[in-house]
């Protein structure tokens, strides 16, 4: 009686290309690239098929026991033990007891495989997954702005890579405002909140993500201690939000700001075929590109609000917006009235009827186009370059030379040179 042999997929394939090559309608070479073998293991597999049929196709293994199956016994043990002295334990929990009381060292996935199989399940209850859903757009334009950047090759070679700094509302999917820059920076978003602020209005929150420039990392925020005290740290960013009263909320995923991520799929679709249509090869000349995109892109794909009007809030009378949109440090006036700030040297003048500010506390403000102003108690001083201190004047001024680089050339007994003759004479 002919003993019955079952093949699967991949064996009846092998099965197929060999009877081929017993009809002589392929060759072994060819046999061996349609099976992915070489010509050596197909060889071998046409003469074992040739000597033992169908069988040879087979797997070798097929039928037989790994050798690390575990045994019977020890299976029908660990259900005893989880049904009768460990019942209620969880999984890795009876693992652990296994080894520990038992001597029975099995891995935690073969228990749970053993206890499955044997209607056992785990007692202790998971959560069930979250059911997700899209996020409801805010009622109203100006609620909620999202704000990013995107680092890209938007010229496409043209030029340097750029980083697309924009914002995006959150009611309607406008674009308020959007900038190149060099890279994703504190300045740029300087810029971009300004001109928003200026245009729209002061807008409700920004979603945003956890990049340095808007908050500082865990470890370098103040201790329970020090917050208990009163103690914060702002960035730079963070402390505007403050002043115009916009709440910052942070997103813990690039998928809760999916709308602005959305919205830089569409634009390295879209603008950087408009830039390639323009041929922009400068941030200078992308920037007017992207300016006229922008008002394109709103009317096309913006949405009206759920509810209408708008929830930007206007800037109020006396409003100075260098005081605002500028970084904001603060020092200390030295004996001689001057403030030191990153290599200047401020002198302050008489200013408000007081004479001499020496030992105060001062706000030196950095404006965005690099100019620098000090403030004490809210008002402005008046200020003129320092000349340098003494010791600054008496450096020598040192001139680095760009040199040639030399190799020195070996000499003619140089060990390497009797290995490349030997070589070449050979």
């Amino acid at each position: 009686m002919k003993e019955r042999v079952t093949l699967n997929t991949k064996e009846q394939k092998r099965l197929m290309v060999l009877n081929k090559v017993n009809g002589d309608e392929i060759k072994v070479k060819e046999a061996a690239v349609v099976l992915n073998l070489s010509q050596r293991q197909t060889w071998r597999l046409l003469a074992s098929y040739r000597k033992e049929g169908c069988s040879a196709l087979a797997h070798g293994n097929r039928g037989r026991k790994p050798p690390n199956a575990l045994e019977d016994g020890l299976k029908v043990k660990v259900v005893a033990l989880a049904r009768s002295p460990y019942a209620g334990f969880n999984t890795q929990h009876f693992t652990e007891f296994l080894a520990e009381r038992e001597g029975v060292f099995v891995s935690r996935s073969s228990v749970r495989n053993i206890l499955l199989k044997s209607g056992i399940r785990s007692p202790r209850k998971r959560r069930p997954p979250k059911h997700r859903s899209r996020r409801e757009r805010y009622p109203q334009e100006g609620m909620l702005l999202q704000i990013d950047g995107s680092p890209h090759d938007w010229l496409e070679g043209r030029g340097p890579w750029l980083s697309l700094v924009g914002a995006i509302d959150d009611a309607t999917g406008k674009v308020p405002y959007a900038l190149f820059r060099e890279q994703e920076d504190a300045q740029g978003y300087f810029w971009l909140l300004e001109h928003i602020v200026q245009n729209e209005g002061i807008p409700l929150a920004l979603y945003h993500d956890r990049h340095s420039i808007f908050e500082f990392p865990p470890h370098k925020l103040p201790t329970i201690e020090e917050q208990l005290e009163g103690k914060r740290r702002l960035t730079q960013f963070g402390r505007l939000m403050e002043e115009l009263d916009i709440t910052s909320i942070t997103a813990l995923s690039p998928q809760a700001k999916g709308r602005i991520e959305r919205l830089w799929g569409t634009f390295q679709d879209r603008l950087v075929s408009e830039l390639r249509l323009a041929k922009a090869s400068t941030i200078d000349e992308a920037n007017l590109v992207l300016w006229n995109f922008l008002p394109r892109y709103s009317q096309k794909f913006a949405v009206p609000a759920a509810e209408p009007g708008t929830a930007y809030r206007p800037i109020g009378e006396g409003f100075v917006a260098d005081e605002i949109f500028c970084f904001k440090h603060q020092r200390t006036v030295g004996a001689d009235n001057v403030v030191r700030f990153e290599g200047h040297r401020l002198q302050i003048v008489p200013t408000n009827g007081r004479a001499s500010y020496a030992r105060c506390r001062v706000e030196v403000q950095e404006r965005l186009d690099g100019s620098l102003a000090v403030y004490y108690q809210g008002h402005r001083l008046s200020t003129r370059t320092a000349p340098l201190e003494p010791a600054r004047l008496r450096e020598p001024v040192v001139t680095v030379m760009a040199t040639q680089r030399r190799y020195a050339k070996p000499a003619p007994d140089h060990p390497w040179r009797g290995i490349y003759r030997t070589f070449f004479d050979k």
